[in-house]
């Protein structure tokens, strides 16, 4: 049935691909025929006909080919042995203004669809789009990169990036897609708990995004931009969620101690090798993220070792190696007191352990007398029953909660209302996280009860039948190096921890006015055509017949708006490049009949094609460069 959907939306493109390229050809057919041009052809498609008519004088045709089409002026090239201007009702002997008319016709009435179709999308309330792509927090910044070095986290704003002001998602693309080396980003780091702001200013080295693939995009570290984390149910089978208390409508805020601001970060935060535990230090309760690590990682004398078997056994933890046992770096006394530090055996492996720690919200490295009260919100009270909640990771979630809280509003109002929580509830209820006074709520935030994430290839048979039969097809390679890479990081996909949640970003209502959304259009095409004029840009990032029926079949995906905004865009475009100086566009014969009307000189059929014909070549090869690229990026998306 998804299939049968997914052809008819692929039908339905090309018809409105179609449809764009037959208003085009339309306008010019009216005006010629006004200006008592003879036309003799009017075809949707190219190649063969598989349909033909002939109509007033007119051979009407379908293509084989559903790109494209034209219309056949009798004069727009040499008959025997008449130059084009001596052909009779020809296109070449009509005035230079007149020839205008017909040639700028087409463009003008795809320029006319596009606002019309702007003004529609207006008057019917705008587009329902995801928050994410109107907001200038950051929702995730590559751990690995300069930019983290720097300090920049998720929450952070960019209030300019690559020169420009930055809103959101789509500012993040044509710098991405370019062949820059380097690329400015304005800001501010924000500290949600105080309200403190500290604006920041660099200019850092690009390099290629390890998660982009074959697009290869480069970036500086920024990933992406926040979004909502809102639960969509049901809970699947099995999910570890499933007793967690999380209602329909919840927005995952915070977990282990850091703020919650995209998807990434919160599987980045689940997965991440440490333990968030309460501690008592003194009078006063605070909580910490410290590595979690196999015995075996530790400088321990037998003694040391001894005494964690001990506790093993009175934690029933009777199974497997005394090696792989789940433990932190410092020693503790029975009633789960810190005694002192333990060093790694691996001096860089302990280093990157603490240094993990340290991008923790919660950074607190333990101290001699300070008490483990709580292990990922499980209360302790034995070292016995610190070794046994340390063999398994551990979520503990607050989520913000409340009735129309996240329902869609306008796009200029989404990103005030981000913080629709109050700083002292969230403090509030996790700094009792643990306790024997644990605060369940507070305001609009809810305490979740501890998860325990599971992995991925654990997630039903299912599941695991898909990691089984991709690690065959992986298996059958013969290049050992590609092999080993992708069954790496298979394995690595297969054993991340998830929640087991469907979480989806808050819908926002984006409705500019059609002159508005009109002028973005013409900007976004104008940046575009420049870097690409430039050579900033690499054309492997334009997309072709083929990209434009698969974004335009995708965006039918997320309803009609989405669709009629496509066709609005794609209909702007056609109009604009076919207006392009270039000889073989409208935009070529416009400035013939310019040339002619200020030289008072007819051009001949030859100096025409030898104008004409190079251009025709540059076309053709940029289109099968294009499709060759379209079908690559599906080719690859599919596998």
């Amino acid at each position: 049935m998804t299939g049968m959907i997914s052809l008819l939306y692929i039908l339905l493109s090309i018809l409105g691909l179609s449809f764009l390229v037959f208003i085009h050809e339309y306008g010019h057919f009216w005006v010629a025929r006004r200006a008592k041009m003879k036309v003799e052809a009017f075809s949707i498609g190219f190649g063969k006909p598989i349909y033909s008519w002939e109509k007033d004088g007119v051979k009407w045709q379908i293509g084989c080919l559903p790109f494209g089409g034209f219309v056949k002026i009798a004069g727009m090239q040499k008959e025997g042995s008449l130059e084009p201007y001596e052909i009779k009702d020809g296109f070449y002997s009509k005035s230079p203004w007149q020839r205008i008319k017909v040639a700028f016709a087409g463009p003008l009435v795809n320029i006319a669809f596009a606002f019309a179709a702007f003004t529609a999308l207006w008057l019917m309330g705008g587009r329902m789009q995801p928050f994410f792509e109107f907001t200038p927090r950051i929702g995730w910044v590559d751990p690995n990169s300069d930019l983290y070095a720097k300090g920049v986290r998720p929450g952070d704003v960019i209030e300019e990036y690559d020169g420009r002001p930055f809103s959101g998602s789509k500012d993040l693309l044509l710098p991405a897609a370019s062949n820059k080396k380097q690329i400015g980003i304005s800001g501010y780091k924000f500290d949600y708990m105080t309200g403190q702001k500290v604006p920041f200013h660099y200019q850092l080295p690009t390099y290629l995004d390890p998660h982009s693939g074959n697009y290869e995009l480069h970036t500086i570290g920024m990933m992406l931009p926040a979004g909502y984390l809102i639960y969509q149910p049901p809970v699947p089978f099995g999910s570890p969620m499933s007793s967690s208390g999380i209602e329909p409508g919840d927005r995952i805020v915070w977990a282990n101690g850091n703020l919650l601001f995209s998807q990434p970060q919160l599987t980045s935060v689940i997965n991440a090798p440490t333990v968030f535990l309460t501690v008592q230090r003194n009078n006063e309760i605070l909580h910490a993220n410290v590595p979690r690590v196999h015995v075996d990682d530790l400088q321990m004398n037998a003694g040391e070792k001894g005494e964690i078997d001990d506790w093993r056994h009175a934690a029933g933890m009777n199974q497997g190696r005394l090696q792989d046992v789940n433990f932190i770096p410092y020693n503790l006394s029975l009633d789960g007191q810190v005694l002192g530090r333990i060093d790694f055996l691996d001096e860089t492996q302990q280093t990157r352990a603490f240094e993990l720690c340290e991008r923790c919200a919660d950074f607190n490295p333990l101290e001699l007398g300070d008490r483990i009260v709580a292990v990922g919100g499980l209360p302790v009270s034995s070292s016995y029953e610190i070794l046994h909640a340390l063999q398994k990771p551990h979520a503990v979630l607050i989520v913000e909660r409340g009735k129309g809280l996240f329902d869609p509003i306008a796009w200029q109002q989404a990103d005030a209302q981000f913080e629709s929580f109050q700083s002292a509830d969230l403090q509030k209820i996790a700094s009792s996280i643990g306790t024997s006074h644990e605060i369940s709520s507070s305001g609009n935030l809810y305490l979740l009860n501890p998860v325990t994430p599971i992995p991925f290839g654990q997630f039903g048979v299912e599941v695991a039948q898909k990691f089984e039969n991709k690690k065959k097809e992986i298996e059958a390679q013969t290049d050992l190096n590609k092999r080993n890479a992708e069954l790496k990081a298979l394995q690595a996909y297969e054993n991340q921890l998830m929640l087991g949640l469907k979480l989806k970003d808050r819908d926002v209502i984006y409705n500019p006015g059609p002159i508005d959304q009109f002028a973005l259009a013409i900007q976004d095409m104008g940046r575009t055509l420049g870097a690409l004029g430039k050579g900033s840009l690499n054309p492997k990032f334009m997309s072709g017949p083929v990209g434009i029926v698969e974004a335009v079949q995708r965006s039918m995906d997320s309803g009609v708006k989405n669709a009629l905004f496509w066709m609005a865009v794609i209909s702007l475009n056609l109009g604009l490049v076919n207006l392009l100086p270039i000889p073989v566009l409208d935009g070529g014969h416009i400035c013939f009949a310019v040339f002619e009307a200020i030289t008072k000189r007819q051009l001949k059929a030859k100096t025409m094609e030898r104008l004409i014909v190079p251009f025709v070549g540059l076309i053709i090869a940029f289109f099968l460069f294009v499709t060759y690229h379209d079908i690559l990026r599906l080719w690859n998306r599919n596998n």
